[in-house]
């Protein structure tokens, strides 16, 4: 495809509990915009069970995601006929809702002769180091190109976005837990606890977060029946215990990039904890100390949003990649297919 032409895509997201759809408008020159991004949170629906649950996520797809793909296209004033392509998210995620998104974006493929890119990638200068932190992940990324990825640190237990709804759970925050930890820390005395710094100081690049967790648990069970006031602290400590763990990992990460590909464009912050404001600072200090540049979505963009997926098909599209409409729903599917987990790794969130 000529890289000169204006493409138009249809982004499609429905690997969590977000049902997802936009378009986006991708310029010859590599410059963009979001014509539309319609999200439908199925939070109430989860609540009262304290976290995502599979089945209920995939029925609400069924029965929300048409409609949310009709206000996508009627709010960017185009129609199908115009379309470039249509990109979903094709994994990983809870494998009921990827087949709902990626089964309805090969309908509308097909009955509209448009091309189909399912695979996620991002639009950035490359090389930049990617620093992705959500319910289901926690790595330390290279990416080097479109579909090129080189995996610097990952977790080793715990995600993070999964060690603030935890944290949340056990000291009887609503969910979802990490904007209540985020709000409750925000008038603690992050001082009180001395809760521990997992991997400060490692050569690699890897988080650790069970213990951290368990440590918030050992506190709250000795000082039940909790007060607000021991909430509000006990979030404090956590939080700030992220911080600086994360602020220390990510230093090691730039370190090892730069060593393997030299100086990163940015360093890029991507995933629903990337809307943290506190961890927004660190992830500043970290960058100003690595000296490079910082890049955030806005917290809209940080959460699942049809228009990442939008995005990165119009990237792929760019390059030529499309995809066959036996293209698979996956589970589970690795950014660097030649990562290997570090020893001890269990990710214990179904589906990612």
């Amino acid at each position: 495809m000529e890289n000169d032409k204006p493409i138009l895509v249809l982004g499609i997201e429905t690997t969590c509990d977000e049902t997802a759809a936009a378009v986006v408008e991708r310029q010859g020159d590599g410059s963009g915009r979001i014509l539309s991004n319609v999200v439908h949170s199925q939070t109430e629906e989860h609540v009262r069970f304290g976290g995502v649950v599979p089945e209920i996520a995939a029925r609400a797809h069924v029965d929300l995601l048409d409609t949310i793909v009709g206000r996508a296209m009627k709010d960017a004033g185009t129609g199908f006929a115009q379309l470039s392509a249509v990109a979903a998210a094709a994994g990983p995620g809870l494998i009921g809702g990827v087949i709902v998104g990626l089964t309805t974006a090969k309908a509308i493929a097909m009955v509209h002769d448009t091309p189909l890119t399912p695979r996620l990638s991002c639009a950035l200068a490359f090389p930049y180091c990617l620093f992705l932190a959500s319910g289901g992940h926690t790595q330390i990324v290279a990416v080097i190109g479109v579909g090129n990825y080189v995996r610097l640190g990952t977790t080793v237990d715990d995600a993070m976005g999964e060690a603030f709804d935890k944290v949340a759970k056990m000291l009887g925050l609503p969910y979802p837990g990490g904007p209540e930890v985020e709000r409750a820390a925000s008038g603690g005395d992050p001082a009180r606890f001395a809760f521990p710094r997992p991997m400060l100081g490692r050569a690699d690049a890897n988080f650790s977060l069970s213990g951290l967790k368990t440590a918030v648990r050992y506190e709250a069970s000795r000082l039940a029946p909790l007060q607000a006031r021991d909430v509000s602290d006990l979030c404090a400590g956590f939080q700030a215990a992220v911080l600086e763990s994360t602020a220390d990992r990510l230093s090691v990460g730039l370190k090892l990039f730069h060593e393997q590909f030299g100086a990163p464009r940015a360093l890029v912050a991507a995933g629903g904890v990337a809307a943290n404001q506190a961890i927004r600072g660190a992830l500043q200090d970290v960058a100003a100390k690595a000296e490079t540049t910082l890049i955030i979505p806005p917290p809209a963009l940080c959460t699942d949003n049809g228009a990442m997926i939008a995005w990165a098909g119009a990237e792929r599209l760019t390059l030529g990649l499309v995809d066959a409409m036996d293209a698979p729903p996956r589970a589970r599917w690795l950014l660097d297919a030649n990562a290997t987990a570090p020893a001890g790794f269990a990710n214990t969130r179904a589906g990612f």
